[in-house]
């Protein structure tokens, strides 16, 4: 998938308050980078930054997936700047896809969040 391709699918499922200026800059085989603008009005809130680690993840495992565990470490608090995500994809295995993304200030070239997960490829039973 290219970058654009990733880029209009990201803007057709996700709902608006998920997207926070969602911009690809990368996408090669398992591996995304996207970059996140934080709200006018304020900077990240926890809430709003597991929002990014779940796109993120989604975004490296693929769209049609959904979280079944999460395991975040934050590192650092996060600073009122674009965030930096860099997620891979690391084993997929029948439905499942374990992934791992990072979190970066835009400006700070240390972490400020690690986050593992396991995404489940199948819906959730109704």
């Amino acid at each position: 998938m290219t970058e654009d391709e990733l880029q209009a699918r990201l803007e057709a499922v996700l709902p608006a308050a998920d997207l926070h200026e969602v911009f690809v800059e990368e996408c090669q085989d398992q591996d995304v980078r996207l970059r996140f603008s934080p709200p006018a009005d304020a900077g990240w809130t926890t809430a709003a930054l597991l929002s990014l680690v779940d796109t993120s993840l989604r975004a490296a495992a693929g769209l049609e997936t959904r979280v079944s565990h999460l395991s975040v470490t934050v590192l650092r608090p996060a600073q009122a700047a674009d965030v930096i995500s860099l997620s891979r994809a690391i084993r997929r295995d029948s439905d499942l896809v374990h992934a791992e993304t990072w979190l970066f200030s835009h400006a700070v070239v240390e972490p400020m969040l690690h986050a593992t997960a396991t995404l489940v490829r199948t819906p959730w039973p109704s």
